[in-house]
């Protein structure tokens, strides 16, 4: 049963922060008494392995949208075959001053500057502890806004030392275009002196614990084809488990003639597929399998998401598209790929 379609138009009627916490709060009630049943689908039927993890399907929730392990369980029964939380950074930080997300119905696009707004790693490792959930777990990691920029590699230790127990993998985030200099960490020295200390505390952490967690990198999708190349040959030489590709744009591109596309921020949904799906190509070709790619960046059907295995992904992850299409999203995309 698509409810959806009814209630969009009311939520789009609310700021898009007040609209979000009240659909996810809103689901984790109907979870809680078990209403979910009438409209959940379980999508278990595209099982596939990647880095050494066996996912019920190839669809998963890009981070962002839950970011402090509130509603693992209640987004869960929505069919997922992977729930990717956060991004957390080490101590809770209130994030950008509002208004600081816009939607573009036009262009079925956001705008976001959160800034890493979160309840820090302790919180969200509490939330985890409380699930019921059993499938893939990602925990996507970040710095603080007020750590400098040379010190980030110390709020990437943190979140990876807490996140390691708790996590299926875990997810570094050095694209986000609303902390400051983030995106300085993508290039050059930076990257790979940063990549190299969380590859060494893997390694600790994987004979502390005795099981191994993938540690996979999030891109973003305005690199240079040479910035591609050069990452991804890192990647290769570091032994990274996965990357993501990608993350939301700071391309206008696409919208220059909406009212809202002088907004700071990220741009993410359909205006970003493309650029997003030039990426994973560049770093299938450049990867040569030996690197799984996990694409995201405006999935709205399932033949975007075909798209997007067909470029060279193993498995995919949608925000935006929940936002517009709604939860049938999953199961249409499971059951078409």
């Amino acid at each position: 049963m698509n409810l959806y379609p009814l209630i969009w138009p009311l939520l789009f009627k609310l700021d898009p922060e007040t609209a979000h916490h009240i659909t996810l709060t809103s689901l984790k009630i109907i979870h809680a008494i078990g209403l979910d049943k009438l409209f959940a689908q379980t999508s278990d039927h595209a099982p596939v392995t990647v880095m050494g993890l066996k996912f019920k399907n190839p669809v998963g929730l890009a981070a962002g949208l839950d970011k402090n392990g509130d509603y693992i369980d209640a987004l869960a029964a929505l069919g997922f075959g992977f729930i990717e939380v956060g991004t957390v950074t080490p101590r809770p930080q209130p994030g950008n001053s509002k208004p600081r997300m816009f939607r573009l119905p036009e262009y079925q696009a956001i705008i976001n500057r959160m800034g890493f707004n979160n309840k820090g790693i302790d919180y969200l490792i509490e939330q985890i502890k409380k699930t019921k959930y059993d499938g893939i777990l990602g925990i996507n990691i970040g710095k603080n806004a007020n750590t400098p920029i040379e010190k980030a590699i110390d709020d990437y230790q943190i979140g990876l030392t807490k996140a390691y127990p708790w996590a299926s993998y875990i997810t570094i985030n050095i694209s986000s275009p609303n902390t400051k200099n983030l995106r300085q960490l993508q290039q050059g020295d930076e990257i790979k002196k940063l990549l190299s200390s969380l590859k060494q505390q893997q390694t600790h952490l994987h004979a502390q614990y005795g099981r191994y967690v993938p540690l996979i990198v999030k891109i973003a999708p305005d690199l240079s084809p040479e910035e591609i190349a050069d990452i991804a040959e890192l990647l290769i030489e570091l032994k990274l488990d996965g990357v993501i590709a990608t993350n939301t744009t700071i391309s206008r591109d696409k919208v220059k003639n909406h009212p809202l596309a002088n907004e700071a921020g990220g741009l993410s949904g359909c205006p970003v597929r493309e650029a997003s799906t030039a990426v994973v190509a560049k770093l299938n070709e450049q990867l040569a399998g030996k690197i799984p790619i996990i694409a995201a960046g405006g999935i709205l059907s399932a033949k975007d998401a075909q798209e997007k295995i067909t470029a060279g992904a193993s498995l995919v992850q949608i925000y935006s598209g929940l936002i517009y299409k709604g939860p049938e999203l999953v199961n249409e995309i499971v059951q078409n790929i």
